[in-house]
């Protein structure tokens, strides 16, 4: 038997070596250096080389000491033998070191390239050896010149002590600034160093300082003492509140499982003012001392999120907040009380004192926001029960993984989400976070889950985050989300209800902080339901009054359910019949108006003296803006695109300029774009674009460049459909699964809206001038004479007191041209002044009866 075994061994082992012998043969052979200096095995080469090097290093610079100009000829070409302990080789390199270089600090470099190598060694107390750098790069710098002095004082030639760089150093700034400016120099960098790099303080100087300030702070007391102090006396109210600050949060305990596992209840609450400490975290005299395990016995704790299923709204029919009709509070603004010192008021401040404030949602005074009865109550089709043996299993393997590939870890904890759980691994110190991140499809492997993702590291937490799909992932109820008491006290001007992170909080983000936002994801996995979670957020804390919608849908049949809002909340040309623009044509010509409105709305802002709309409006509702003058309450508009991909390829550069301009300067006045689409290629979304939309959502997408193009990073690509999706702001992503409303619920809202009084017409854009317009133009009006419509025009100026284009244009329906040729002849006329600028023209004829008499002479 064991003459037969022996040919096997003999073949196997000449196999192996052929094999061996191929992979050699058709390898890298930098990489596969480089490959065994990152093992463990090359760092511990690596740590014996550089300490072995070192200790060389050392022998000769001490050697040198004895035998250094000995040496010397040696390198200057003598026929000597080398006297120093390492021959020639460390009389060399002595040389170079000691002699040229440092002098007797230069043992200091040995030194520390000693302590990396047993930095190496150990693998830790990197960190330590780093922070030491700066302190021997500076011990050896000060130190040589230091030497150096010492040696031109006392030799007036140079030695050993300071070496080539002392001497040198010394030698310049004696002819500069002399001995004594030298001694002075190395006495200053040595005190600025110490205050800079150990916060010493100079006690005499600190203390003559402290006197002069005692001398003088009586003498000015003693020149204010006529000035009257007084204080508010202390309340009742004000101990409280300093009470409540600083109380610590009361932890609450659910009943958890049995055994090393604890549950900590993540329920939400309400947010209150002031610093609050997280309930979870350890006092100081409760945290363990640390400790790094290797055999699997990690640390194990996981956290459960409740679902705050609080359905109650501000809405509801009933509610204690009143009829469903928004008030504007009396002392929301100052009133204005006119000067009565000053001569004359102006017409802005009388009407201010004469009408209280304005409230733009009297004009729909019976408008009843929708109840929270319409979303349907969904059950959700997990029981929240912790399944131990998922998370224990899930823990062991993410374990086995990382103590397979030698990553100590020392706890782990587990958040369980509605669709993703969270698992918060503590490394080991010593530990690189890249070796961790490099294992994220050995992680996915060993777990047999699609959708890894590593978050290395935890932004504001020191430990690394692995996210790992539920077996059972649970559907996020819009009902559920909006019954939330932070979506009802949100103070958020145009709240998007997002839907709930993986610690299972409700996420809102604020539309007028974004302030525009970019929507990929591919088709099918959520992102028309998000758009309609947006859209629905904003029909139940909005009035019509506050925000206009522009709905474009190149699908058609996409936004087509909120078509019933015409009259409440959308905005659209007048021309148009159709209030969702479908049309590329009919595209183009919104946002072009919308530009126009931009522009008109700047022109407002800077006559009202205001720098941003919400400025304006407060302005507006105070009665500080003059109606008369072409103002008005201007509300939010947000542009929404559902498909922003087929627009680019059918229109192109038409598109791309107006919305790179809406982008850019839109923010201030209130205009707000959402662009969705289901490939973010760079030529759909564009450098120009994507520079000015800071706010991305990310579905999930099908390649690693959509995610980084979208994103500008990875993980959309290991997103698991159905409304899981990653929110970017600029600093950070957060992974969120996005709340779900059915295209029925939707429909029940709008139809609750739409049943409702609302205005005469849709939110009228301004007209954009086309070159139909012009050729209307040119066959209605009289180049020789007056237009046709002119009479009209000029009683409706007169009648208004208002010479605007746009008044002309809105009322009479004629396009931007005819409109602004009219008014050339009204001036010519002599009823409107002459053009100035950004206001509006001033009417010269204030009745009827006069106008009657200009137009009798016009005939």
């Amino acid at each position: 038997m064991a003459k037969n075994k022996t040919p096997e061994k003999d073949n196997s082992s000449a196999s192996k070596a052929t094999s061996g012998r191929s992979k050699k043969k058709g390898g890298n052979p930098i990489g596969s250096f480089i490959q065994f200096l990152r093992s463990d095995q090359g760092q511990q080469v690596m740590a014996l080389t550089l300490i072995a090097l070192s200790l060389a290093s050392a022998i000769s610079f001490v050697s040198h000491f004895f035998s250094g100009y000995q040496d010397q000829s040696l390198l200057e070409g003598g026929g000597e033998a080398p006297k120093n302990w390492l021959g020639a080789a460390g009389a060399w390199i002595s040389q170079l070191f000691v002699s040229r270089g440092f002098g007797l600090l230069a043992i200091l470099i040995p030194a520390y390239t000693a302590l990396w190598g047993f930095a190496l060694l150990e693998s830790n107390h990197f960190a330590f050896v780093w922070k030491l750098f700066k302190h021997v790069l500076f011990a050896t710098l000060w130190g040589s010149a230091f030497l150096g002095f010492l040696s031109f004082m006392i030799w007036g030639a140079p030695s050993l002590l300071g070496g080539g760089f002392g001497w040198y150093i010394n030698e310049m700034s004696f002819f500069v600034i002399g001995k004594v400016g030298m001694a002075f120099l190395l006495v200053a960098v040595f005190m600025i160093y110490l205050v800079v790099q150990f916060n010493v303080q100079l006690p005499y100087l600190s203390k003559w300082l402290g006197k002069v300030a005692e001398e003088e702070i009586p003498q000015t007391r003693d020149q204010h003492s006529s000035v009257p102090v007084t204080t508010a006396p202390l309340t009742a109210e004000t101990i409280e509140t300093d009470n409540l600050e600083s109380e610590d949060p009361e932890e609450e305990e659910e009943e958890g499982y049995e055994g090393e596992f604890s549950v900590t209840n993540l329920q939400e609450k309400p947010e209150e003012d002031g610093l609050h400490l997280d309930p979870s975290l350890p006092s100081p005299d409760q945290i363990p001392e640390i400790s790094t395990y290797r055999d699997g016995e990690v640390p194990f704790e996981f956290a459960v999120a409740d679902v705050n299923t609080d359905e109650k709204l501000p809405f509801e029919e009933g509610s204690p907040d009143g009829d469903n009709i928004m008030l504007v509070e009396e002392d929301k603004y100052e009133k204005i009380i006119p000067d009565q010192s000053q001569e004359t008021l102006e017409e802005d401040e009388i009407l201010a004192e004469e009408w209280a404030l304005y409230d733009p949602t009297l004009d729909l005074r019976d408008y009843q926001y929708p109840t929270i009865d319409l979303l349907m109550a969904r059950e959700s089709n997990t029981s929240r029960e912790v399944n131990r043996a998922e998370l224990e299993e899930n823990k062991n393997k993410i374990v086995q993984t990382l103590m397979h590939y030698k990553i100590d870890i020392q706890s782990i904890k587990a958040t369980i989400g509605p669709t993703v759980t969270l698992y918060e691994i503590v490394p080991a110190p010593g530990v690189r976070i890249s070796k961790i991140r490099n294992l994220e499809d050995d992680i996915a492997l060993s777990l047999s889950a699609l959708g890894i993702r590593i978050i290395a590291p935890i932004p504001g937490k020191g430990t690394i985050g692995i996210e790992i799909p539920n077996s059972n992932p649970e559907i996020v109820a819009m009902r559920s989300v909006m019954g939330t008491e932070k979506f009802r006290d949100t103070k958020a001007e145009i709240p998007l209800l997002l839907g709930r992170t993986i610690s299972n909080e409700v996420y809102i983000a604020d539309l007028t902080k974004m302030p525009h936002l970019l929507i990929a994801g591919a088709t099918g996995q959520g992102k028309s339901v998000g758009i309609n979670g947006i859209l629905t957020s904003i029909l139940y804390k909005k009035h019509p009054s506050q925000v206009k919608l522009v709905l474009i849908d190149p699908k058609k049949v996409e936004l087509n359910l909120y078509a019933k809002l015409e009259k409440h909340f959308l905005a659209k040309l007048e021309s148009f019949e159709d209030p969702i623009i479908t049309d590329t044509k009919q595209v183009i010509h919104v946002l072009n108006s919308l530009c126009i409105e931009m522009d008109s709305r700047y022109d407002l802002l800077k006559v009202a003296g205001t720098r941003n709309l919400k400025d304006y409006n407060e302005k507006f509702i105070a009665r500080k803006l003059n109606p008369r003058k072409g103002h008005r309450f201007l509300p939010h508009i947000v542009l929404v695109i559902d498909e922003f991909a087929d627009l680019m390829m059918t229109a192109g550069k038409e598109i791309e300029t107006p919305i790179a301009r809406l982008a850019q300067l839109a923010r201030a006045i209130g205009i707000h774009l959402i662009l969705a689409t289901q490939r973010p290629s760079v030529n759909v979304i564009t450098g120009t674009i994507k520079a000015n939309f800071p706010a991305r959502i990310s579905f999930r997408v099908t390649s690693k460049i959509d995610s980084r193009t979208i994103l500008d990073t990875g993980g959309a690509d290991q997103l698991i459909g159905r409304g899981d999706l990653l929110l970017s702001t600029g600093s950070d992503i957060v992974r969120i699964q996005n709340a779900f409303v059915d295209t029925p619920e939707v429909e029940k809202v709008v139809d609750f809206i739409a049943n409702q009084r609302g205005y005469p017409e849709a939110y009228i854009l301004p007209e954009v001038p086309t070159e139909q317009d012009d050729d209307d133009d040119d066959d209605d009006a009289d180049f020789g004479g007056y237009d046709p419509m002119f009479k009209e025009a000029a009683r409706l100026v007169v009648r208004h007191q208002q010479g605007s284009t746009s008044l002309i244009q809105r009322r009479m329906k004629l396009g931007y041209n005819r409109a602004g040729r009219i008014m050339d002849q009204l001036e010519r006329a002599g009823i409107v002044g002459s053009f100035s600028g950004s206001k509006a023209r001033e009417v010269l004829v204030h009745d009827e009866i006069s106008l009657e008499q200009i137009l009798s002479r016009i005939d």
